[in-house]
Parts: structure tokens; sequence; C-alpha cells
């Protein structure tokens, strides 16, 4: 089949309809593959999403695509789909900085299990995004080398920790993107940059090559424009079954993209109506969370009250597992093995020392020394006990809903995006994850649905939906729903780019 030479902008397309295309010959994956380096080029100024851009990889990986469809032979699913990478994540021929001086020059030795799925999907990697450093935050102001810029309004922040990835979708410099959630880091952003962004359960995706922060709590997850396009990363990211090189892996059933537009009738929606009057909660998002819960009846499904008594416990008990757990994997950053080594140091010991002080930043800092001081003696019984009880309560929670439900309502963060520099109290910034931090306590996957723009901010507002664990498909068929009822609501379509970069650049023949 001939290559159309007609110009489409790779803004108006979702990432499974840029697969289709390449199939069908209407375009080629290196044209996909400039079109979105031509989008960074033109865009990335503004919002800072990455912080390497891999033009070498990404065109290779094209030109890989159109030899095969050349020669006639089945493409991948995702073929010519370009993606972004958290810059936690290794992926060969890039550095994996984790947006930190101690990390600066690290180049990566082997491809992450997940990025390898992705590649083996046929997606493009166009760079690996900016974060807050080892993830730990909530904007992406933590970052070691610059801040991302919420694509909607530039003096606002993507979320975090994985802004950098949120971003690069919003402002349509990627199709796809991947992050990683220890406690709200995929949700969040996709939230405050009105895309879509899934937390699977715990164990579903690999976690090889990706450097840990929280490993009872971490786990990898998509983003895209639509869910339809996340159901399909998904897809990728669970292909091949239980990865040997990652205790936690789990073989799950895939077929997400295949079911994503079932129908939700008969089936049951768990509202919690604590939550809604929570404070912090800004009434365009209580707005959101309703007029979710409407469409999804209007649609079939059942509204059902349920409790969910523990979950005033959860922030607690994160910022005691999951600062303990970070102490112990940042551990190895020692300046002497690998990472930022301190000049001029007498013994090892004054080495290690100002490697580590010179090398991590603030945050990190913070949390190093927060899991220092819970894991010491006499602190380790009153604390870290204490939290993994809260954190079984939490999980029995969960487990007692969904005797009643199917997936539960609730809000994704409890605001549009903040100013830069709004939620200078650590406190404050760890509350802007409330929603979202039990579900990595328990487990459970969670998705974040974009609603439109709220009517106070003007910015992107969002709904999440739980599921049981290991019941992602149903999951996604919920999100699908929600989206599919403000869609026929609002009259607009899911895949979405912020206004500000429509148009500019992004062109592909």
């Amino acid at each position: 089949m001939e290559v159309s030479s007609v110009a489409v902008s790779l803004d108006s397309l979702t990432a499974a309809q840029i697969a289709a295309g390449v199939a069908a010959g209407e375009f080629t994956a290196t044209a996909v593959a400039h079109a979105a380096l031509d989008a960074v080029g033109q865009r990335d100024a503004d919002v800072q999403a990455f912080l390497q851009v891999t033009p070498e990889l990404a065109l290779k990986a094209a030109e890989r695509i159109d030899a095969a469809r050349a020669a006639g032979e089945p493409l991948p699913p995702l073929a010519g789909v370009p993606f972004a990478i958290k810059d936690n994540m290794n992926l060969t021929g890039t550095r994996t900085t984790c947006a930190s001086h101690m990390l600066e020059n690290y180049e990566s030795p082997y491809t992450a299990t997940c990025v390898r799925r992705m590649l083996n999907a046929g997606c493009l990697p166009v760079g690996k995004a900016n974060m807050d450093e080892f993830a730990f935050g909530s904007s992406t102001e933590s970052s070691a080398f610059h801040r991302t810029n919420n694509p909607w309004d530039l003096e606002r922040v993507p979320g975090g920790s994985s802004g950098g990835s949120a971003a690069a979708v919003a402002a349509g410099m990627t199709a796809l993107a991947l992050g990683s959630d220890t406690g709200g880091s995929i949700r969040q952003p996709a939230a405050l940059c009105g895309v879509v962004g899934m937390k699977p359960t715990y164990g579903m995706v690999s976690r090889y090559g990706v450097v840990a922060f929280g490993s009872s709590l971490d786990q990898v997850g998509p983003f895209g424009r639509t869910v339809e396009d996340v159901a399909l990363a998904l897809d990728a990211l669970t292909a091949g079954g239980r990865d040997p090189f990652d205790g936690t892996s789990q073989d799950v059933e895939g077929g997400f993209a295949a079911h994503v537009n079932d129908g939700i009738e008969g089936l049951r929606v768990g509202v919690i109506p604590s939550f809604m009057d929570a404070v912090g909660l800004a009434p365009e998002v209580k707005a959101a969370v309703e007029a979710a819960a409407c469409s999804l009846e209007e649609q079939g499904a059942k509204l059902i009250e349920v409790d969910l008594p523990h979950l005033d416990a959860a922030i607690a008990a994160y910022y005691v597992i999951g600062p303990a757990e970070a102490f112990s994997n940042l551990a190895r950053f020692d300046g002497v093995r690998y990472g930022y080594q301190e000049p001029g140091c007498a013994t090892l010991a004054e080495q290690s020392a100002k490697s580590r002080a010179h090398g991590f930043g603030a945050e990190a800092k913070r949390r190093q020394m927060l899991g220092a001081y819970l894991l010491s003696s006499g602190v380790y019984d009153k604390y870290y006990y204490a939290a993994q009880k809260a954190r079984s309560l939490i999980t029995t929670d969960y487990e007692r809903a969904y005797e009643k439900v199917d997936v539960i309502l609730m809000p994704a963060s409890p605001t549009a995006a903040f100013k830069f520099g709004e939620l200078s109290d650590p406190t404050q910034m760890y509350l802007s994850d409330m929603f979202t931090i039990s579900i990595n306590i328990a487990g459970n996957g969670g998705v974040t649905v974009p609603l439109g723009t709220g009517a106070d901010s003007g910015l992107p507002v969002a709904v999440q939906l739980v599921g049981r664990a290991f019941d992602d498909r149903r999951l996604l068929t919920f999100a699908r729903a929600v989206e599919r009822g403000h869609a026929q609501t609002a009259g607009t379509p899911g895949c979405v780019v912020a206004p500000n970069f429509a148009g500019k650049g992004g062109e592909l023949a």
C-alpha cells in the first residue's frame, strides 16, 4: 500500500490510532518519530518535561517498524507509538539519573523489563522524563536539574513524582508514557495534567530495572490521553507473564483493551460520603466526583455507600513505611561503588559522608533521615510495627468493601494544579496525596480519569477509580465508562492536548 503524503497532526491521534495508521500505511513510523521529536523541539523549552531526548533510539525503532511492514511481517500492537520513560527506569543507551546529582552521569547498564516490553510492543522511545528526585515529591519541584511546568498553566506544577511523564502526554509530545507510583505518583500528576494515569495492582508489572523507592509500595504504570490507550499499554506491560527477575511479579490475564468497552449494567460502584466532606477538597473536584457517579448510574451501575474506617491512618502509615524502605534502598549510594563521588577526601568515611551530603537534595535527605530514625532501636517497635498494623487494617477495609461493590469511586487530587512554591511546607505537600496513598498501602489498582476543567480554576479536574486486587480489567472498563459519560455530556473527545500546545509542532506525513 502507498504511504499517504497528507499531513496529519499528532495531537489529534490517540496511541491506538497511531498504531492503526502505521499498520495501514497511512503514515510511517519514521514520520511519527519525526513528528514527536519536532513536537519536543517546539514545546519542551516551555514545559521542560524531558531530562534527555533520544532521537537516535526513536528513529532506529521506527526504522525497524517500517522495515517489518515493508517486508510484510506482522506488526506489534503499538507499532510506531511514541512514549516517554520516567528517569528512574533503565534503558540501554541513556542515563538513568532519578533527577538527582547523585546519579547525574549514571549510564544504564541494561534495559528495565517494563521498558523492554513497551519496545517489544513497537513503541518509540522519545526520551527520559523529569521527576521528583528519587520519586520523593508531588510536584516535580525537587528535581535536581529543573522543574517541569504544567502544560495547562506554565506557572503551576504538573504534579509528581512522575510529573515529566504526565506533562509529556498532556503537551502532545508523546502519546504514552511510563511512570512509577509509590503513593500516587502516577495518579496525582495525571489528574493535574488532564490525562489518564494508572497504577496497576502491585505485582502486575515488573519493577526489574526500576530504581527502588519503597519496595513494598512501588508499581510501574502507564499514562495516556484515553483509557483505551492506557489499556493497550497495560497489555504490553503484562505481555510475557511473570518476570523471573522480580520476585513480586505475577502472571496476569491480559485482554485489557479487548474488554475496555464492556458494559457496566448491574455492576456496583462504591461511594464514600465522608470523603466528599474532607478538609481541603475543592468544590470543583467534589462536583467532578458527583458527575462521574451520576454518569455511571445512568449507564446502569448501582451506587452503594461503603466505609473505609481506617483510611485516616493511611498517610501516617505511609510516611513511616515509605521513608524506612527508602532509607534501606538508598543506602547503596555511598559514593564508593557508583554515583556521585566527592573529590579530595582523605578517608572512605569522609568520602561517603560528603558524597551523600552533596549528591542528594533536601527532600531526599529528609526522607532518608526520617527512615533512619524510624528504624532505630527503641523507635522501630513504636512506629514501624504500628504502621504495619495500620496497613493490615486498611487492606482489610478494602477487602470488606469489595464484598459489596465492584469498584470504588473517589477523588484523585484534592485540588487542581497549584502554583510553584505554594506548598512550601512538606506536610502540606504530603497531603496532596491524601486520596491516593491508601491504594499503595493495600496494593490495589487505581486509575485517574480526567473530567474536563473545573468551573473555578479552569484547570483539569479528575476522579479516581479503585478496583479489587488483580481485577484491573474491570477497573479499566469502569474508567472507560466514566470517560464515555463525560464525552457524551461535554461533547468533547477523550483525546485532549493542553490548549497552549495544540498545533505547535507535531505534524506528520
